[in-house]
This record gives structure tokens, sequence and C-alpha cells, in this order.
């Protein structure tokens, strides 16, 4: 199988990816698909050709085998590699709709256009949760190649020797695993990137939300601000607004300046 064009994808993907996406994409392209191609491939490869079974009887070999190794970790680890890539992808397919966009309206609008996105690459709007939930999505993949290893090959190991009591086998048979310390090495190995996928993952995740949410707070306080600023700056008509418990402040009149300082005539008099 090639897997170039996968390099390729996961260096276009570095592009639009944080840093802990970038640690994330060399993890999966070193520890993962390099140790896949280089390594894993050749030690599976005489899987089948070297499962021996001491029993002479046709066919007994084959159930055995297909009953221990239902589905070989070579077809699993590249099932569930294409399956980790593929929401990188996606990522990339959504920047390159944004800048598809960007050229119709400069084609339609002239240099002088209005841009919708002025950079296409940064992870706002849909972009950021289409770059999200690709890093659920990876996650969830990784967590159940991990599950369906465990329920196939107990505790991710493999036994030296298996009894195999089956049909067409005449009795309990023993049969034998080519290399079972290497595979059982290596499938260790990646389990335990797998481990480590999972959590950059999810800690990216958490970075962006965490990320957004400070960035809301933020604007939220600087609006704020902003308006309490502009109420204390100009107040409307010039006045000061009271609450409803508001009550003036009384004013004493002296008791010198109500009498007149006079009395009339006719009062005078009398």
């Amino acid at each position: 199988m090639n897997w170039g064009w996968f390099e390729g994808l996961l260096r276009a993907v570095n592009v639009y990816s944080t840093a802990f996406g970038r640690v994330w994409l060399t993890l999966v392209f070193i520890f993962r698909l390099l140790v896949y191609l280089v390594a894993a491939e050749k030690v599976w490869s005489d899987d089948q050709k070297d499962f021996d079974c001491n029993t002479l009887q046709p066919g007994c070999t084959n159930v055995c085998y297909d009953h221990f190794f239902p589905v070989s970790h070579i077809r699993l680890w590249a099932l569930q590699l294409i399956l980790v890539t593929c929401p990188s992808l996606l990522v990339l397919m959504h920047v390159a709709y944004r800048e598809a966009k960007e050229e119709r309206l400069r084609e339609i609008q002239g240099d002088n256009y209005r841009r919708i996105y002025p950079n296409p690459g940064k992870k706002r709007g849909g972009l950021w949760w289409t770059y999200l939930l690709s890093l659920i999505f990876k996650a969830s993949v990784d967590l159940v190649f991990l599950y369906i290893f465990f329920r196939l090959y107990k505790n991710y190991s493999l036994p030296r020797v298996v009894k195999c009591k089956l049909q067409p086998c005449p009795n309990i048979v023993d049969c034998f695993i080519s290399r079972p310390t290497e595979k059982n090495i290596f499938t260790l190995f990646m389990v335990v990137t797998t481990c480590v996928c999972v959590v950059l993952n999810l800690i990216e995740a958490t970075y962006l939300i965490g990320k957004r949410c400070h960035e809301h707070l933020e604007a939220g306080e600087g609006d704020s601000q902003r308006n309490n600023h502009d109420s204390s700056a100009n107040p409307v008509g010039g006045k000061v607004f009271h609450g409803a418990d508001y009550k003036p402040p009384m004013t004493t009149i002296p008791l010198t300046a109500s009498l007149p300082s006079t009395l009339p005539e006719d009062e005078a008099g009398s």
C-alpha cells in the first residue's frame, strides 16, 4: 500500500494546527505511520504461514488461525490510521472552500472587494467547529480501536501456544504463534502511542474551548468598561439621574427672614 499521500496530507494540516496539533502530527507520522511501514508489516508478514499446529488434519490449521486471529493487527492498524487522518482532510477542505469563496468574490467585485475571510486558515466560525469536531472524532476512533484490540487480543498480548479444539481438528491440538515476543513489543508500542495521541487530542480540544471562552469574557469586559466610560463622560441632557429612593436635601430658612421687617399701618395704629 502506498502511504505517500499521507505524508503530504499531514504536512498540509501542520500549517493550520496549534502547537498541540503539531506534536500530534509528529507522533502519528513518526511513531505510528513510519513504524507501521518499516517494521510492523514485516513482523506480521509471515503470520499465517508460520502458524503451526501439531496435526496433519486438513483445514485444522486454517480454522484455528481464523479463530485466534479474526482480524490481523496490520489490517486493523491500517484502518485505524486511515480513519484517524481523515478528519484532518476535512479541515483542509474547509480552508480550501473559504479560499475558493474569496477568489470568486474577487473575480466578481474586483480587487477592492470586501473580504469575508481576511485569514481563511484562522480558526473562527465554522472552521473552529470543524477543527474541534475533528479532534473529538480522532480521539473517539483511537479509543474504539483500543477497545477492539483489547477484546480480540486479551491484554494486548499474544501467547506462545494456543490450544484449539474446533472442527475439523480430531482432538485438542497445540498451535504455535510465530515470533510472539516481537509482536507483543510492537503491539504494546502502538497501544502506548495511541494513548498519547488521545491525550493530546483532548488537551488540544480543551485548549481551544478555554481560549474561546477567555476571548468572550475579555470582549464582554471590554464592552462593559466602554459603556461605563461613555455614560460617565456624556450624561444625557446634562442631568444626573438618581434612584427611586433618593430624597432631596431639606433647606432651612432663617426665622428672621420669614417675618416682615415692618408692620402694616392698620396694625400699627391698633
